[in-house]
């Protein structure tokens, strides 16, 4: 009951749809929702044609600042109450239990340690670096990652080690800071 309940005023709060007369006649509040988001978008490539386009966008953190003022802008509305989220800021049960935060004992991480090395010692080290260069091959390139990944998975690969590849490839990534 309580989902179903949810689910109805998840449709009545957060879509708009009785906002409306009849939502679905015609579909016209549909379209009407399709050709704003479709204009909000054309408006977005417009002002990336006017910086240059995407790459010159990006290395002026246009994308990166319009993200961070949409989100700063959408907590300010949740947390005013002016946006209803349905069980977050309106139709809360009042019991909810405070959700402990999960601590990774520190004494972990000598087993998991062990564990890697383990897989280390039983895998084929040929094999997981032939992998490893096909993936730096592909990605120096423009083909799709992902059978190389899957292939690295396959050799028992670690996680480290395959962003240490594609490290190798595209160097690391700096965030660059948004003002």
């Amino acid at each position: 009951m309580r989902l179903a309940l949810r689910t109805q005023q998840v449709i009545a709060h957060e879509t708009g749809v009785p906002n409306t007369a009849d939502p679905l006649g015609g579909s016209y509040f549909i379209e009407a929702l399709t050709d704003r988001m479709e204009e909000a978008a054309y408006e977005y490539f417009r002002k990336i044609d006017e910086l240059g386009g995407m790459v010159a966008a990006i290395e002026r953190s246009y994308p990166q600042r319009e993200i961070a003022d949409a989100s700063f802008r959408y907590q300010l509305e949740v947390d005013s109450g002016k946006r209803i989220v349905v069980g977050v800021n309106q139709f809360t049960e009042g019991d909810d239990e405070s959700i402990p935060t999960l601590r990774i004992d520190a004494a972990f991480e000598p087993k998991q340690l062990g564990r890697l090395q383990a897989v280390r010692g039983r895998r084929n080290a040929g094999e997981v670096e032939e992998s490893l260069a096909r993936l730096r091959e592909a990605a120096a390139g423009d083909a799709n990652l992902m059978g190389p990944l899957l292939d690295c998975a396959r050799a028992h690969a670690s996680e480290g080690e395959i962003v240490e590849s594609l490290q190798r490839v595209f160097g690391s990534y700096t965030e660059t800071p948004v003002f």
